[in-house]
């Protein structure tokens, strides 16, 4: 069988940039790239939301001709999965998340750190993002330095789209109880060396979620994560968590 997947990527790297290299070692796989709906314009559209978001997939399936479908997503993108779980679960064969940016739980919210991020965006646009990037790793870990060259195109609607994402983020909730009605399996992915909110999250939604599976990989961490570095580790644990959850749909 197919395995019809999703991928969201986070609110940095477009899809084909994160996804290149680990969709080379997914045979058997068809795999849809999908940017996140806050990039669709120069500018985020007025009343962004995480809700948008969803809608915005609900229309990648339909235009795929899915009526259910596999998501993996990144960071934000796997906030955008697991706000999908929660609302529209029952589209999804399974969902995969990697460091997702939000669990979206009132428990997660008053720990996540947002005064932090206010500072960091506040700061003039050329700051502003390595001072995001700071944020989701480790305080031992090293930041990579740019590549060199002039940035890709993609880099101009960065500043503004990180900006509108977090506050989708902070104004959107889900119960830990929706995510107790989530009947398919979730996998979740992080670093060792990331930021410690991810290790609490993983803890709440192993709590939260009836199939949970939870990996953590050494060394690695929110700006170099398996999936990306990784790749031929990675996508057999992908395909055989597909064939799992299609043989239990």
């Amino acid at each position: 069988m197919e395995h019809a997947v999703i991928f969201l990527p986070g609110i940095i790297a477009p899809a084909s940039v994160r996804y290149s290299a680990l969709i080379q070692h997914l045979p058997g796989t068809r795999s849809l790239i999908n940017d996140l709906a806050v990039y669709d314009h120069d500018e985020p559209p007025d009343g962004y939301s995480i809700s948008a978001e969803l809608d915005a997939l609900d229309r990648a399936a339909d235009e795929a001709g899915l009526e259910q479908f596999h998501v993996f997503g990144h960071s934000g993108g796997g906030a955008v999965g697991l706000a999908y779980a929660a609302a529209r679960g029952d589209r999804l064969v399974s969902l995969a998340v990697d460091e997702p940016a939000s669990d979206f739980t009132a428990e997660g919210d008053a720990v996540y750190g947002w005064p932090e991020f206010d500072e960091a965006l506040a700061l003039p646009a050329d700051a502003a993002t390595p001072a995001f990037m700071r944020l989701q790793v480790a305080d031992d870990v090293d930041i990579p330095p740019p590549p060199g060259g002039p940035p890709p195109p993609w880099m101009a609607k960065r500043p503004a789209g990180i900006a509108s994402f977090v506050d989708a983020l902070r104004n959107y909730r889900v119960d830990e109880d929706q995510y107790g009605r989530f009947a398919a399996p979730l996998y979740f992915s992080r670093g060792s060396r990331t930021h410690p909110r991810w290790e609490a999250m993983q803890e709440r939604l192993a709590r939260a979620v009836p199939d949970f599976t939870g990996e953590v990989f050494d060394g690695l961490h929110h700006l170099s994560p398996a999936h990306q570095t990784e790749p031929a580790r990675v996508a057999p644990t992908l395909l055989a968590f597909w064939e799992r959850a299609e043989s239990h749909h």
